[in-house]
């Protein structure tokens, strides 16, 4: 039975109540979480719909860039002032694609958070840490020797977290982080004008062998080299094949906030290049879930890891790891090696929850790409990942829960 309008403040007013409750760091006594970084609990605040209006249908008409470009270089955007409480709302409205072209604009409202408070994790350890830098633009995304890992064989590619790297029709990669839903870049669906050509008929391919590969691998190797990966010994590289093929679904929907979308963004509208994609029907695999991005500092090594379909292996799942460096409240510099088509890749950490009792993997940024700027006469490089903030798992998460009470813990 629909509630009436007199109820709508009462309601809110709980709301309001409920999310400004504080949400406390869990503790553990176990030697795991004393001698290993662990995922902290933090406060999520709530961004839910406010209202939904229809737009004009989009033209797409451009092809969907693979990498990005931005003038402005960190120091730029530590400087930039922080969104007020309304730029915020501006920010993390958003359009919703439809299969069938329709275009929806939804306002949100945001509980539960001040943005007079650096609640960000970077800003609240006063992160300052330098990524090493080049000064030679380069035509390739290779920093050095080339560490990048092709991922083959059943036993790995189909297997966690391997398995969670999907393939966009549009050219990018993405992540699974529900049981239909896909993380990716905003600028493999959208230029920030305008939906890219083949944005409509969005379709997300699953990697996998054409037939049982007969090379030697098993779940012990694969165990062997994502550990080391992730802080063991020294690699095991897979072998390489050829033989792979890719199972696609079409995306039902596509949400990407309007921070992205130039006319509503400000200069720095590649804090939002994130979008989220609900499959028609549900797939098969494990996903990843999605975690508060934790500073650089605070991540075993300081280390990131992505796997992404790399334009320059074609049929190949490409895996990397690398040092984080620079980071600011929204994006994460790193210097891990990545062609255009792994831009849309989930970036994420392992660590160990204490609630849990067991080590978690979980997504904690979004892989933008490969960027230049100038800087006192010279070109600088960096690659750089949109980190998942409070307000953005909020947000991702209800787009995928449908329910911002099971949104509350990041």
């Amino acid at each position: 039975m629909p509630r009436s309008r007199a109820e709508l403040p009462r309601l809110t007013g709980l709301l309001v109540l409920l999310f400004l409750l504080p949400v406390f760091p869990f503790s553990s006594s176990s030697s795991s979480s004393s001698s290993h970084p662990q995922w902290v609990l933090q406060h999520i605040p709530v961004v839910i719909p406010q209202h939904t209006e229809a737009r004009p249908a989009p033209h797409f008409l451009s092809q969907a860039r693979l990498d990005v470009t931005s003038t402005c270089d960190p120091e730029c955007h530590k400087k930039a002032p922080h969104p007020s409480y309304w730029d915020l709302r501006s920010l993390l409205a958003y359009e919703t694609l439809h299969s069938n072209g329709r275009l929806t604009e939804t306002a949100i409202r945001i509980y539960g958070y001040n943005p007079n408070s650096n609640t960000t994790p970077a800003y609240l350890t006063g992160s300052s840490g330098k990524a090493e830098r080049s000064h030679v633009r380069r035509k390739r995304q290779i920093f050095g020797h080339d560490g990048r890992f092709s991922i083959a064989g059943q036993d790995f590619l189909l297997k966690y977290p391997f398995s969670v790297a999907v393939k966009l029709s549009t050219g990018c990669s993405g992540t699974l982080v529900g049981d239909r839903h896909v993380l990716t870049a905003a600028h493999c669906v959208h230029d920030g004008k305008n939906y890219v050509k083949g944005a409509q008929r969005l379709r997300v391919g699953f990697l996998k062998p054409k037939q049982r590969d007969t090379q030697q691998s098993s779940f012990h190797l694969l165990s062997n080299f994502t550990n080391h990966v992730e802080g063991g010994p020294s690699p095991y590289a897979p072998p390489t094949s050829d033989i792979m093929k890719f199972q696609w679904i079409r995306a039902k929907r596509t949400h990407v906030p309007k921070g992205w979308i130039k006319g509503n963004a400000n200069d720095i509208g590649m804090d939002y290049d994130y979008a989220l994609l609900e499959l028609k029907k549900p797939h098969k695999r494990r996903h990843m879930k999605l975690g508060v991005s934790p500073p650089a500092q605070g991540l075993p090594g300081r280390r990131v890891h992505f796997s992404g379909f790399d334009n320059d292996r074609p049929g190949q799942l490409v895996y990397r790891f690398c040092r984080a460096g620079e980071e600011t409240s929204d994006l994460l510099y790193q210097h891990c090696d990545a062609q255009p088509g792994a831009s849309g890749s989930g970036v994420y950490a392992r660590m160990w929850d204490g609630r849990r009792r067991r080590w978690e993997r979980k997504v904690i940024g979004v892989f933008s790409g490969h960027q230049w700027v100038e800087r006192q006469g010279a070109s600088q490089e960096f690659n750089v990942a949109v980190r998942i903030t409070p307000l953005k798992y909020a947000q991702i998460c209800y787009w995928i829960k449908g329910n911002f009470m099971d949104c509350r813990e990041g």
